[in-house]
């Protein structure tokens, strides 16, 4: 048999690529979970498994909210909002106008009939009266798309902050138009998932304070600091300590610091606001009745603790070393609340919530369950694999032709576990049938090389091989070219296990038309001519 290198280095290349998907399978690479949404196996290899094969949670629903396409006059955005969450009843944090230079601008609401009790007629009419010119056909239910990128984004730090390996958010749409945002989180139960989705995790820092107001004492409550003013990088909760609650140590950034220490300084918290936060949750009161000085840790509208400014803060107030060093804690009530305080300072607000309750869906697969599908799916891939074998074996009777067939056709499955393990693919019983498809096809294509070139007469030169091997190939080329093509939108498109199935068939034959097939053609020219 002639070994030269540069006669088979197709075979070479298949053998290389082969030692490198060893290393990507089975190497201790580090880290668990993949880009994909998959859980890293408990087993001796790095493939990774998605819902079906691991179990877990799985949530699809639609963002809240209301669009309104229209014209908004230039630097009138802060106006429009402020108008639009005092007609309409909503926070100012429900109201987002973007400006967009050279397109459509856009004004969102983020509730609607059944989150926020806002029709379509309302929000026109709300328009109407900012002079904004609108009308209910210039409205449509959903969100923009920067809103659903943002909310992507933040829900893909919360699931990585709490540790969730695996998890992936991504938006969805479906034949009719609508897009939701789809959460996958493997080896997670359903509650601790929407647990954690479910609230818009919008923290914030408020002052309360007395004020004098027509010969009487009034208690303002003012906003002063929120997510994005903090410039800390990683947030971590520490538990309760002596005297010191639970707490997140936090810095901010230079603006936010001066803007601070100059409202702490304005609203006397600095000097007769020392230690004087007369909060009592214990009593059931309503927090904006509290007498003194408090600073409120708000998450999500509801006051979750009140801390009084501390001497050793007020003094770095004063004396503007706070301003050099802007560093100071965000209390709560306990750990559990600094641990979530934490979670949402590090992720982010969400811009508005998931509708789970009205159009969204929840599904979740028992990991007992799941295993039950990775071995039945590993059963069926054998079963194929003896199935195909044992119909070449019937065809050629030679097994110097079938085996580097099926081997072959092996290898390529190998490739694509290779392939799995270093993009990170979460295998899914989708992904199980594109591999299964992979075989068939593969060995149908090496069916197709080996009829081509046996059984068209006698084989007595290289050159005659090359011919036939040629033409065998420029029918394979062709097919695998269809597939591709038919696949391609199927790949692209958001359509759940069509877009798996789609995307390992498309490699599979990207492989073997590239790898296998060429490699099993010199593999057969060399048993083939040291015949003759």
């Amino acid at each position: 048999m002639n070994l030269s290198p540069r006669e088979n280095w197709r075979v070479y290349l298949l053998v290389v690529l082969l030692l490198v998907s060893a290393v990507a399978v089975f190497a201790p690479l580090g880290g668990a979970g993949g880009a994909d949404g998959g859980a890293a196996a408990d087993g001796p290899t790095n493939l990774q498994y998605g819902l079906e094969l691991s179990g877990g949670t799985r949530v699809r629903a639609p963002l809240v909210g209301m669009t309104a396409e229209v014209d908004v006059p230039d630097g009138a955005d802060r106006r429009i909002e402020a108008s639009l969450s005092s007609n309409l009843n909503v926070s100012r944090t429900d109201v987002q106008v973007r400006q967009v230079r050279n397109g459509q601008d856009t004004v969102e609401v983020f509730a609607n009939e059944r989150n926020g009790n806002v029709t379509r007629a309302e929000f026109a009419a709300a328009l109407r009266d900012s002079d904004v010119d609108a009308s209910e056909d210039d409205i449509r239910r959903g969100v923009t798309q920067d809103t659903r990128r943002t909310a992507v984004q933040v829900l893909e730090n919360k699931i990585n902050s709490v540790g969730l390996s695996g998890g992936t958010v991504s938006t969805t749409r479906t034949p009719t138009g609508e897009t939701f945002v789809l959460v996958e989180v493997p080896n997670a139960n359903r509650s601790q998932v929407l647990d954690l989705i479910t609230s818009r995790g919008r923290v914030e820092l408020v002052a309360h304070f007395p004020q004098e107001r027509d010969n009487e004492t009034v208690y303002r409550d003012v906003s002063l600091l929120t997510q994005e003013d903090f410039s800390t990088s990683n947030f971590q909760a520490q538990p309760a300590e002596g005297n010191q609650p639970a707490r997140v140590p936090v810095a901010l950034r230079d603006e936010p610091a001066r803007n601070f220490s100059n409202a702490m300084q304005t609203f006397g918290f600095t000097d007769e606001g020392i230690d004087q936060c007369g909060y009592r949750p214990e009593s059931g009161e309503d927090p904006d009745t509290y007498p003194g000085y408090c600073l409120y840790t708000v998450r999500d509208g509801e006051v979750v603790y009140g801390a009084s400014m501390s001497p050793d803060l007020a003094r770095t107030i004063r004396s503007g070393d706070f301003e050099q060093d802007p560093t100071f804690v965000i209390t709560a009530s306990n750990y559990s609340e600094a641990q979530q305080l934490a979670i949402d300072l590090q992720a982010g607000a969400l811009p508005t919530t998931l509708d789970i309750e009205g159009e969204g869906t929840t599904y979740f697969l028992e990991p007992s369950l799941a295993n039950e599908f990775k071995l039945f799916s590993l059963i069926t891939a054998v079963v194929a694999v003896f199935a195909v074998a044992g119909m070449v074996f019937l065809r050629y009777r030679e097994p110097g032709v079938a085996a580097p067939m099926i081997l072959t056709a092996g290898a390529e499955v190998f490739l694509l576990m290779g392939f799995a393990s270093a993009v990170g693919l979460a295998l899914d019983l989708s992904h199980i049938a594109g591999f299964i498809a992979v075989i068939g096809t593969g060995v149908d294509d090496l069916v197709i090389i080996a009829d081509e070139i046996l059984q068209s007469g006698e084989i007595k030169t290289s050159r005659v091989f090359e011919s036939r091997f040629r033409k065998a190939f420029w029918v394979i080329g062709a097919a695998a070219a269809t597939t591709i093509i038919a696949m391609s939108p199927l790949a692209v498109l958001s359509l759940g296990d069509l877009q798996g199935f789609a995307i390992v068939t498309i490699v599979g034959v990207l492989l073997g038309v590239l790898v296998t097939r060429p490699a099993y053609g010199d593999i057969l020219r060399n048993l083939v001519l040291d015949d003759v």
